[in-house]
């Protein structure tokens, strides 16, 4: 399996998703929907989740 570089607007949007998360838990930021404890690690693992698909499938 050959693995390839994310494009830029995957790359953004797991990079933006997981500052939000890291916003909201460690300087208290009101973000809807990162609230909870449980939610911040289901962004987190979305932006994983994003960043990967990004390098496996070819065209996003």
């Amino acid at each position: 399996m050959a693995l390839k570089a994310p494009g830029i607007l995957i790359f953004l949007l797991s990079i933006i998703l997981a500052l939000a998360v890291l916003f909201s838990r460690y300087f208290g930021a009101t973000i809807p929907f990162l609230t909870g404890d449980a939610t911040q690690f289901y962004g987190l693992l979305a932006a994983y989740v994003i960043l990967v698909l990004g390098c496996i499938m070819r065209g996003l």
